[in-house]
């Protein structure tokens, strides 16, 4: 069995239908479990995507449930699909476990709305930003390190490819924060000034002069949206340590959604001048 490297949105979409299906039924975890031959745990794995999904497995519970032929032949068929390592797959080694959950729905998402209270939020750094800020705050080897950003700018280029709207809100402190050199903060303030001709793509950055906001003092945020709807929205919180908080619980989502609402709307319109000659602003 291949390593894993986080389910891809396909894998989520029917190991989600399994359940549903098996609620729909009204069959327990434990009869499902005794109808497979295996633990209920196995079970609750199958529907969490935290293995890959078996043919043989995945037929036996879908007679369990009494799945019509008609509506078990898409979810056999789409098997092989929902089993292939996700394209970030080759780049496991560089990357924390949590990020391999968060870049698995990242790659299927119609909509990443991001906060970064301190800095540029990760999916609009330049490789030379992103460098340079990995050097200073940890202790990364040259090979890992090269790993990561080749990572990232794959993220961004398949991102822009598939045309999702990426939202970035951002304190003008973060222009303010000198990561890498003169050289290097000139090349990223380029890249958010030009983020107005970009389709797609939002920035606001809120002046060093403005009062709190719903975001002020919050950790590093993503919102992540898919379009299906097996999948609701996802919250990312990151925390000190490398570590972040993946967070599926509608009424916890939805709270977070509407602290970034309210900050955005606090925030100067997107197309708004630079503040302080170091912001950006770009609309889709």
């Amino acid at each position: 069995m291949r390593p894993r490297s986080g389910p891809t949105v396909e894998h989520r979409v029917l190991a989600e239908r399994m359940r549903i299906l098996r609620e729909r039924a009204g069959v327990s975890l434990q009869a499902a479990a005794v109808a497979l031959g295996a633990h209920p745990a196995t079970v609750r794995r199958i529907e969490r995507a935290e293995t890959g999904l078996d043919a043989h497995q995945v037929r036996v519970l879908l007679e369990c449930y009494a799945v019509p032929a008609a509506e078990a032949e898409p979810i056999m068929t789409g098997l092989a699909a929902a089993n292939l390592p996700g394209w970030w797959h080759r780049w496991r080694d560089a990357m924390e476990p949590w990020q391999q959950e968060v870049i698995g729905i990242e790659s299927s998402a119609a909509l990443v709305r991001t906060w970064h209270p301190a800095l540029v939020p990760e999916l609009l750094r330049t490789p030379a930003y992103e460098a340079a800020l990995r050097k200073a705050l940890t202790a990364d080897p040259a090979p890992g390190l090269d790993r990561r950003i080749e990572l990232l700018a794959e993220r961004q280029r398949r991102l822009e490819e598939r045309g999702a709207a990426l939202w970035a809100l951002l304190p003008a402190a973060a222009l303010h924060t000198t990561v890498g050199g003169p050289v290097v903060m000139a090349e990223q303030r380029t890249v958010l000034e030009e983020a107005v001709h970009r389709k797609h793509l939002t920035v606001q950055v809120v002046p060093l002069h403005f009062p709190p906001h719903p975001m002020t003092g919050l950790p590093p945020l993503h919102l992540l949206r898919v379009p299906a709807p097996e999948i609701g929205d996802r919250a990312v919180l990151e925390g000190p340590g490398a570590r972040a908080d993946i967070i599926g619980e509608p009424a916890a989502v939805t709270d977070y959604r509407i602290r970034l609402d309210g900050a955005c709307a606090a925030a100067p319109r997107p197309g708004s001048p630079l503040p302080e000659g170091g912001g950006g602003a770009g609309k889709p």
